[in-house]
């Protein structure tokens, strides 16, 4: 049987669910079901919650050969050990992949969210066809992933690919590792948010709302021929693009695959963005290039670490 007829369970941790699906190739099968942990108060509530979802599932789906869980954070993906999450307070140095073998017997496999996401877009998605991809996701923060001559590039610590860190101004703003001018306190939804009032403000004075300010309102203002929106859509493209210059020099990938709740303000970021790299490229390196929005939305992660996790499976 080829591994896209073969079925997995993937289980995606998000800000205020985990996100658990059927995936049968980049196929869900059925409805996402969801576990809300802002109701649950520890990590052992949790992966109570997880194993019930999971072996409830499982009785529906017999088929499942193997369950990816994608999360937000440090992990290890050698130990699949996660070492912190941030929806949940207490979370420290579990044993995340272990734990959910043992008590579902199904082989489990751990992975960074941004890495699923990388994942999904590579092998189903836009980066499909392509060996060296970079991924970015935009919205709270930044993420990203990289698949490097066919492969996920994890790094010693498997946490390569954090491209969110990487700093656009050596004297910025403080990133949260002592890392001045990372790229997510300047692009990440709310910074954008702050980025707009401010804008509007020096502008004409207009004290914008938090409801006005958020990337979907800006997108639907720039739409409409607002032009201070359009303003900050460049902006952040500006920010974005000095970023990614830095790594086609350093990685020279096939392509960058942008996905994230930012990235659905389309040409609106991306034809500026596209502008921004020309100028700060070679001809040769920018002509090579592709920069695509990325196929997968909210699935994207579950479709990334049930691949995986059967990719695992196949291996070992």
């Amino acid at each position: 049987m080829s591994e896209e007829l073969k079925t997995a369970l993937g289980v995606d941790f998000g800000g205020t669910s985990v996100k658990a699906a059927v995936i049968r190739g980049e196929e869900v099968i059925g409805e996402m079901e969801r576990i809300h942990t802002q109701e649950l108060t520890n990590p052992d509530d949790l992966i109570d919650a997880i194993v019930d979802k999971i072996g409830d599932i499982k009785k529906r789906h017999p088929e499942i050969e193997a369950v990816g869980v994608g999360v937000p954070g440090a992990i290890d993906f050698k130990k699949g050990m996660t070492y912190n999450l941030t929806n949940v307070p207490g979370w420290k140095s579990v044993p995340l992949r272990d734990i959910l073998s043992e008590r579902t017997g199904i082989p489990t496999m751990l992975e960074n969210d941004a890495n699923c996401m990388a994942f999904a877009e590579w092998k189903y998605g836009a980066g499909q066809g392509f060996d060296n991809v970079v991924c970015v996701t935009l919205g709270t923060g930044v993420g990203g992933g990289l698949i490097l001559n066919g492969k996920m590039y994890r790094g010693n610590q498997s946490a390569a690919g954090e491209i969110g860190q990487m700093s656009v101004d050596l004297h910025g703003v403080d990133g949260p590792y002592g890392n001045n001018g990372a790229l997510e306190r300047y692009i990440g939804n709310r910074q954008i948010g702050e980025l707009a009032r401010q804008m509007y403000f020096d502008h004409d004075g207009t004290k914008l709302s938090e409801a006005d300010a958020t990337p979907e309102a800006l997108s639907a203002r720039a739409s409409q021929g607002d032009e201070i929106a359009r303003k900050v859509w460049v902006r952040v493209a500006e920010y974005l693009g000095d970023v990614l210059s830095s790594i086609v020099y350093l990685l020279n990938p096939d392509a960058i695959v942008i996905g994230g709740g930012v990235a659905y303000a389309g040409k609106l970021i991306f034809e500026p963005l596209s502008k921004n790299l020309a100028s700060s490229l070679s001809t040769e390196f920018f002509e090579a290039l592709k920069v695509v929005p990325a196929k997968f939305g909210n699935t994207a992660g579950v479709i990334g670490c049930s691949a995986m996790a059967l990719e695992e499976l196949s291996t070992n």
